[in-house]
């Protein structure tokens, strides 16, 4: 049987901070499904993975309007109008009261319709979209226009912090992906027990041939924490440095590094210069893979204070902690959302309450003085993470899954357009 062939859809390619993304296209291909890859925009950044130069010039980016676009959209209405014209409706009317929905899909509306047509031309049989926000709305759209079925996957902020379109986008998948427990039941609770047989939980994974356990080090000189993770409200730095702070005021010598970027950096270097940390606390910056595996090497302890913002976002559960916990890095992260189930507090690592300043101090002071807790932190942690966060094994579940949809099939034109009719006749 030939190789399937799946269209991925998301947000942005590449971006550095969604490395998932791209290392489970490169898995995908090792387990012999072709990805193609259309983005919704292009992802232009100082730094990137080196992985992703290849997959650059091969995708599909197209900008939200041109001439072909026009064309693509004029093909559709022209041969397929009750399809075209239904898809756009329904589209927009289960937007209505979010603008950003709304807004969004009359925006990408244009461009995936070149998309869909071009997975036509390529033989796609099956759409999957990370993000069930504008992806997933994407997806959809493909759905509606061709027939061809789709999934996705949901991660952390595209599904806690606005639910407009959700039940549409699960009662119109062929199955759905989430990364947590804590997420499959949110899902259920918005959406309805009945469509639970739907989801699956699948953890996003880290490659452990990649991030090897850490040699042994030395107990004595400064403990060394990192955290890696964007430089935005969610990831919790504030608290972090608020620890720090504690920290020295316990009289504990440390260093602390910040991998990322992002829109506080500014006033997060003030908070540093202020709380009088600077000479202990540096911001890196965004950094490729090499770099972030060569930092956890030399690591002691590995941490994500992780908050909810106000508008409702939050983590799902961050690939940073698998790839620390894959190097055998003890981790220190937030009770939230679906991280306790990788950081299983006292098993796999330590948890703090959310915005928790003197308590995430507290559990990085545990770990300062015990070199034989982080060891038993870190290597339980490996072991979680070899059993459910692997990103080859992982891999292998969902290729197995393409290949049975590719088997399934797609329902003829006829069966579509019976039900878009009977999509039509409720817009």
């Amino acid at each position: 049987m030939k190789e399937p062939v799946v269209a991925y859809i998301m947000s942005r390619f590449p971006k550095i901070t969604e490395t998932f993304v791209l290392y489970e296209i490169l898995a995908m291909r090792e387990q012999g499904v072709r990805v193609e890859i259309f983005p919704l925009l292009r992802e232009r950044q100082p730094v990137s993975h080196p992985e992703a130069e290849a997959l650059v010039r091969e995708a599909h980016y197209q900008p939200f309007l041109s001439w072909k676009i026009l064309r693509a959209n004029a093909q559709f209405l022209l041969r397929r109008p009750r399809r075209y014209l239904g898809a756009l409706l329904s589209c927009l009317r289960a937007a209505w009261g979010s603008w950003n929905y709304w807004g969004g899909t009359l925006a990408i509306f244009p461009q995936v319709a070149l998309h869909a047509r071009r997975m036509e031309e390529l033989g796609v049989g099956h759409v999957h979209a990370h993000f069930v926000n504008h992806p997933a709305t994407a997806a959809l759209i493909v759905r509606r226009l061709t027939g061809i079925p789709f999934s996705f996957t949901a991660h952390g902020a595209d599904l806690h912090c606005e639910t407009r379109m959700l039940p549409l986008k699960m009662r119109e998948c062929a199955w759905a992906l989430t990364v947590s427990d804590y997420n499959l039941e949110f899902l259920v609770r918005e959406c309805g027990e009945a469509l639970r047989p739907k989801i699956t939980v699948h953890r996003c994974g880290v490659d452990l041939r990649e991030f090897q356990p850490r040699p042994p080090h030395r107990n004595d000189g400064p403990v060394r924490l990192l955290c890696v993770g964007s430089l935005e409200e969610v990831k919790g730095h504030r608290t972090l440095i608020e620890a720090c702070r504690l920290l020295t005021e316990r009289g504990l010598d440390w260093r602390c590094d910040l991998v990322g970027d992002g829109p506080l950096r500014a006033e997060l270097g003030e908070a540093i210069e202020s709380a009088g940390l600077a000479g202990r606390m540096r911001l890196l910056g965004t950094q490729p893979r090499p770099r972030v595996r060569e930092l956890l090497q030399q690591a002691d302890v590995a941490v994500l204070p992780s908050v909810l913002t106000a508008e409702g976002k939050r983590e799902g559960i961050p690939v940073a902690l698998m790839e620390a916990l894959a190097c055998r890095v003890p981790v220190v992260s937030s009770r939230l959302s679906g991280i306790p189930e990788l950081v299983v507090h006292e098993e796999t690592g330590l948890l703090a309450e959310p915005r928790d300043g003197r308590g995430l101090a507290e559990q990085l002071a545990r770990l300062a003085a015990s070199p034989e807790l982080r060891q038993r932190l870190g290597e339980a942690g490996r072991r979680l993470v070899g059993l459910q966060f692997d990103l080859e094994k992982n891999a292998r579940r969902l290729a197995q899954r393409f290949s049975a949809q590719s088997r399934a099939g797609r329902p003829e034109v006829g069966a579509g357009e019976a039900l878009q009719a009977a999509t039509e006749s409720t817009v």
